[in-house]
């Protein structure tokens, strides 16, 4: 069973960056996927990478300003987050994006994101 832990967030002031990372665990990953969820939120999609890192994809509100990437040899999936802003504010997780093939949700990694 493949392990999915998210690390990177913090607190930043608006217009700066942070890294995400996305390690996993137990085997090789394939697509993934980056979502986030804001309080009283409902989970939403931010970003999502292909298994080769050929193809990815981005929401609306994110596109040109974040970045999502991999390293096959680590197993690991980045998001780099620049010009962040206070609506980006919200628990970052990373999972696979086919329903079907979810796994269990982690804890994820808290971004705040201050004006």
């Amino acid at each position: 069973q493949v392990q999915l832990v998210e690390s990177g967030g913090g607190l930043v002031q608006a217009g700066g960056s942070l890294r995400l990372s996305c390690a996993a665990s137990g085997s090789s990953i394939n697509a993934i996927a980056w979502y986030r969820q804001a309080p009283g939120k409902q989970r939403e999609l931010v970003a999502f990478i292909s298994a080769g890192g050929g193809v990815t994809n981005y929401a609306d509100s994110v596109q040109g300003r974040f970045t999502i990437s991999r390293d096959n040899a680590k197993n690991t999936v980045f998001l780099q987050m620049n010009s962040l802003k206070p609506e980006d504010t919200a628990v970052y997780y990373c999972n696979v994006p086919n329903p079907n093939r979810r796994l269990e949700w982690g804890q994820g990694t808290q971004v705040t994101v201050s004006s």
